[in-house]
């Protein structure tokens, strides 16, 4: 009987971690057919024509039609379900740097994977053996799994909203420097973007594409709430109000940014200002929790080892 039971219970524990072999499997060809679908850019311009007027023959499921097809199935599961939410979450896939046109059903599809190959791996790591501590390790992982990406993602908008505000500043007062010099507002823009490359590569960046946009056809005023969108910062969209209303009103662009710089500069100013008396409260808990106690200990701990050296005779002998 206890070999039979031992031997039951092996079989049983064999078939799961067969069946996780399977899942997790399966998972890693979901995740090769996300990698693929986001990486491969070998298309001709014929297949893309096919593509669009849907004049494609038959494909393999490895193709990248067919992978794309079902890649944004797999984004349909935890794709937002209203458009103004799926717009929300392209902006700000947009704002972290990610301009791939399929980078929602991207994302989407990562945050299925993940929801789904993270219990896998876990399962296969810890090997509950009990349901409940299986049904905790399949939530946890699963949820984890899924906002993961939602965390990296906004963590990863906050860094480059940052790298792209600290030397805004200063490209303002090139930019007002540029124009009030006799250059035209995209040529300033070109000059700006040329002499930040080096020490600002992701705002240098951003001013190339307005003047690639412009170039291309595209109204200044559009190109410019692009820009406004691919931020995502206020300062940028303040520079943008100021400039698109010059241009419809008619007014003087150079003083326009001019008077926008000086503001920007005090408001540069004031957020300094606010750090600065931000030390005092930090180092007054740094204080009280760290080196008042151990001044405290070298203040009274003599005084505090003299009283023991001569209450404990005193106690003894009495």
């Amino acid at each position: 009987m206890p070999e039979a039971e031992a031997s039951q219970s092996l079989l049983t524990s064999s078939t799961a971690l067969y069946g996780i072999g399977a899942l997790v499997f399966l998972t890693i060809i979901m995740l090769f057919m996300v990698l693929r679908a986001s990486f491969r850019r070998d298309r001709t311009a014929a297949d893309r024509i096919q593509e669009l007027t849907g004049t494609a023959g038959p494909e393999s499921f490895f193709d990248t039609e067919g992978v794309q097809s079902a890649t944004s199935r797999i984004s349909d599961l935890a794709a937002p379900a209203q458009e103004e939410q799926r717009n929300v979450l392209r902006r700000k896939l947009i704002q972290g740097g990610f301009r791939s046109p399929n980078n929602l059903e991207m994302f989407s599809a990562l945050r299925v994977v993940l929801a789904l190959a993270l219990p896998m791996f876990l399962a296969l790591i810890f090997r509950p053996d009990n349901l409940l501590a299986i049904m905790l390790l399949v939530l946890a992982s699963a949820a984890a799994g899924y906002y993961i990406p939602g965390i990296v993602l906004s963590s990863r908008v906050e860094e480059r909203q940052a790298t792209l505000l600290r030397p805004f500043p200063d490209a303002l007062d090139l930019l007002v420097s540029s124009v009030e010099a006799g250059l035209a507002l995209d040529a300033a823009f070109k000059r700006v973007a040329e002499e930040m490359e080096s020490a600002a590569p992701e705002l240098a960046k951003e001013l190339q594409l307005v003047n690639h946009e412009v170039a291309a056809g595209v109204p200044r005023i559009d190109a410019l709430r692009h820009l406004d969108e691919r931020t995502g910062l206020d300062d940028v969209a303040a520079l943008v109000n100021v400039l698109v209303q010059a241009e419809r009103f008619g007014t003087s662009v150079a003083r326009a940014l001019r008077v926008h710089a000086e503001m920007v500069r005090v408001k540069r100013m004031l957020a300094a200002e606010e750090e600065a008396a931000k030390v005092s409260p930090k180092l007054t808990v740094a204080m009280v929790l760290f080196i008042l106690p151990c001044l405290v200990i070298v203040l009274i701990g003599p005084a505090v080892i003299n009283v023991i050296r001569i209450l404990i005779p005193t106690m003894s002998g009495g």
